[in-house]
């Protein structure tokens, strides 16, 4: 990963040391018991009030940090359709039942199970949904869910420059931005999309087209979004194996609106207003005696500014290479005529006279030269 890093040129993108330390945290995670039981436990309590979904009791007194023990439960498993059918199971309450549950992890909780394969899910006698498997999950802070609310109105508002200043905001941009080339990609995919109904759309799909964009631009976005949008194209692929009609934004409309009431609710903005007031209030006080300092320090020891442009050395050695190839250009032409009026003005014969000898030489070391400056300049190019 170091050497990735350190030697080509993605190494200035992408922070493969981090990336090979996210996938060793989250594998160490999986093999901690204790961490697993515990992420359990947590889901347990977040959907104490939800009788759709059961998860499995954690025996404590026989687990340790390398065996888990777990309540056995029995169902059908969630892509086992004909089954389902013998039983008689409503396919579209349970593929709700799952939505529903994912969802209700990413804007609520901010804590979803991140592996939510066929394998890892049972349907219950009453069409209760049994989650197994807690090892990986994903994390969202407040702030992140607020943030990708947000991204979400300014996306259905059509608005590719609001998209931009939201990613900003984020974080997610590094390095040099050419916003206008972004705008641009966003406003094609905006208009892939634009007139479709909803229930056309597939999570999954749009997901593929944002990677590339993603990845052209160099979009840093952290692990647990990614991790996010894994998790929602596997629960969209299980919703329509049980629902060919399934419609995940349908689905998470009426969430996504009461997560926006809550937004403009004052218990989430007021908290934060008081600590940017008590930031100005601190910030204003801090101005006479930094300034002061400030001046004194100027008077006593005088103004010095440094300039340090990280590409204005690569400029100045570009433009003195270029003015070096232009001199020589110049010398090889000028020897070029010289030798050209010599072949006259010494009546050169079909014997060979030591002037003959050192025009041809002259010719050929012009030659070498003017092949050797093609050369060079074929090699800047590329």
């Amino acid at each position: 990963a170091r050497l990735l890093q350190e030697r080509t040129p993605l190494g200035q993108i992408y922070d493969f040391p981090g990336i090979v330390e996210e996938f060793a945290t989250t594998l160490r995670a999986e093999l901690d018991f204790y961490r697993e039981g515990r992420n359990a436990d947590r889901f347990r309590d977040n959907f104490a009030d939800e009788r759709y979904l059961y998860i499995p009791k954690v025996y404590w007194e026989y687990t340790t940090r390398h065996l888990l023990v777990l309540e056995r439960i029995a169902g059908i498993k969630v892509d086992a359709i004909e089954a389902m059918d013998a039983a008689g199971y409503d396919r579209h309450r349970i593929a709700l039942h799952a939505a529903r549950m994912i969802i209700k992890e990413v804007l609520e909780d901010g804590f979803f199970h991140a592996d939510p394969h066929p394998g890892n899910f049972v349907v219950m006698p009453n069409e209760v949904i049994g989650a197994m498997d807690f090892g990986m999950v994903g994390h969202l802070s407040q702030q992140v869910r607020y943030d990708l609310v947000r991204l979400y109105i300014v996306a259905i508002q059509l608005d590719e420059e609001g998209i931009v200043d939201r990613l900003i905001s984020m974080g997610v941009v590094s390095g040099r931005l050419d916003r206008t080339a972004l705008q641009r990609d966003i406003s094609r995919l905006l208009r892939k999309y634009y007139g479709m109904p909803l229930g056309t759309i597939r999570a999954r799909d749009v997901i593929e087209d944002v990677m590339p964009i993603a990845f052209r631009h160099n979009l840093r976005l952290p692990s647990d979004l990614w991790l996010l949008g894994k998790t929602l194209a596997m629960m969209e692929g299980v919703g329509l194996k049980l629902d060919p009609d399934f419609d995940i934004f349908k689905v998470s409309e009426p969430y996504v609106r009461r997560f926006m009431w809550q937004m403009a609710m004052p218990n989430v903005w007021g908290p934060p207003l008081v600590k940017a007031l008590g930031d100005w209030n601190d910030f204003v006080r801090l101005i006479p005696r930094v300034g002061s300092q400030f001046l004194n320090r100027i008077e006593r020891d005088g103004l010095e500014i440094t300039l340090n442009h990280k590409e204005l050395d690569q400029a100045v050695q570009r433009l003195d290479n270029s003015a070096n190839r232009l001199s020589l250009s110049m010398l090889i032409a000028a020897l070029i005529v010289g030798l050209a009026l010599l072949v006259p003005a010494f009546n050169l014969g079909e014997q060979l006279s030591l002037a003959t000898i050192v025009i041809i030489i002259g010719f050929v070391g012009v030659s070498l030269l003017g092949l050797w400056l093609a050369i060079s300049i074929w090699r800047a190019r590329k």
